[in-house]
């Protein structure tokens, strides 16, 4: 494997930009990723994350800017980066009429191991991922999760310096997705840089050293999640009303205690509004919604969220869209 031929970030994207027609998916994009740290990307579906990954991965070239990984130009050197780098995209590639053992043996002859090195490694990866006793079956027999830990593993035959994980959890359960976290930790652990773009906020906040938000193809926001949760400001007060027909009367009494715009979830009948003084605004809230004849079930005072961030940057929610999704996915 190559070895990065300088020090610094081990990602450095500059103004990139890629065009599709006449929408622009990145529209002058730039940032780092450090060596040996996890860089979270996150966004609106549609935001342009997906076409970086493919730029950074050499799967795709951008129109103008400038990439490269671990001090690789990935549009002049594209062989050298594919040495350097690993790969899980959305939905795990991996053959499903194969056992989960002929799938890394014949990733590691793809990367042009000898036969012995890869049969080796693919002992070894099946081991590290706990997938020994499934090794031999066919992978149409495993499950969501074990899936995904094969489709990692694979990615790790050739032993890359740089993981892109394009939303590695998609379509886990809690439980599997709790079981990625702890793979993608132990692999950072081992000095692997990662980048991992996600839908999960929670999954940002838990593995991210450091996180960047995109929007419409540009950079609108970078920190750690504590310095990104800070950006938006102090406490949160969150209320659930009686039902649908009560949320606008809410909205207006919650906007005149606090002066504040509440975000309003009318399917929950939920509101969330900033608030300032903490606990001591509850009792005026009470009595204003008392006022307003709204039936209060929930009241609570919560600090912020990187929810709280996503919404305060972009405008939108990070709940799945799958028809952003799809036209994203089909434009490249």
């Amino acid at each position: 494997m190559d070895k990065s031929p300088q020090d610094g970030p081990a990602i450095i994207v500059e103004d990139l930009v890629k065009t599709y027609g006449k929408q622009r998916a990145l529209d002058g994009l730039s940032f780092t990723g450090e060596q040996g740290q996890v860089l979270g990307v996150l966004g609106p579906n549609g935001a342009g994350k997906t076409t970086a990954v493919r730029i950074l991965s050499t799967l795709l070239s951008a129109d103008s800017g400038r990439a490269s990984v671990c001090g690789v130009d990935v549009a002049k050197h594209p062989q050298r980066v594919r040495k350097l780098i690993g790969l899980t995209g959305q939905y795990a590639a991996v053959d499903e009429f194969l056992t989960g053992w002929e799938n890394l043996e014949m990733m590691g002859r793809l990367f042009r191991m000898p036969a012995k090195a890869a049969r080796a490694r693919a002992d070894e990866l099946l081991e590290r991922f706990e997938l020994v006793d499934a090794g031999k079956r066919a992978v149409k027999t495993y499950s969501g999760g074990m899936r995904r830990r094969l489709d990692i593993a694979a990615s790790l035959v050739a032993r890359p310096q740089v993981m892109f994980l394009d939303e590695p959890t998609t379509g886990l359960d809690p439980h599997s997705r709790i079981e990625m976290w702890k793979v993608i930790s132990e692999l950072v652990a081992d000095g692997t840089t990662m980048l991992l773009t996600t839908q999960y906020l929670e999954e940002a906040d838990q593995l991210a050293n450091q996180i960047i938000v995109i929007d419409h193809g540009r950079l609108i926001a970078s920190g750690t999640a504590t310095e990104l949760k800070a950006s938006v400001g102090g406490e949160r007060l969150e209320v659930v009303v009686g039902g649908a027909a009560e949320v606008q009367a809410a909205r207006g009494a919650l906007h005149h205690i606090t002066g504040e715009e509440p975000i309003v979830d009318e399917e929950a009948a939920s509101l969330r509004v900033p608030v300032r003084g903490g606990a001591t605004i509850l009792p005026a809230v009470i009595r204003a919604l008392d006022d307003a004849e709204v039936t209060l079930k929930d009241l609570a005072i919560t600090r912020p969220t990187l929810d709280d961030v996503f919404l305060t940057l972009t405008g939108h929610a990070a709940e799945a869209d799958s028809t952003s999704d799809a036209s994203e996915g089909a434009q490249q």
